[in-house]
């Protein structure tokens, strides 16, 4: 069974509308609760490259990957 913490964590993530999480969280295994926090931290620490980079590859004129990669270029 997951940790107090680690359920009001995943609480904050999960919270769908009237549905609270933590009664979804009883019936979670381990597994997915680490895929669920796997999935938070990575979308935190991707978003913002992802939004650059897709703006960059969507952009007109299209800058080259050395820009892209460089500030400095």
């Amino acid at each position: 069974m997951p940790s107090e913490d680690t359920k009001e964590r995943i609480a904050k993530v999960v919270d769908v509308g009237r549905v609270r999480a933590p009664v979804a969280l009883e019936r979670t295994t381990p597994h997915e609760t680490s895929a669920i926090l796997l999935a938070q931290t990575i979308l935190h620490y991707a978003w913002i490259p992802m939004i650059i980079y897709v703006g960059f590859t969507r952009s007109n004129p299209q800058p080259s990957l050395i820009k892209l990669i460089s500030p400095l270029a």
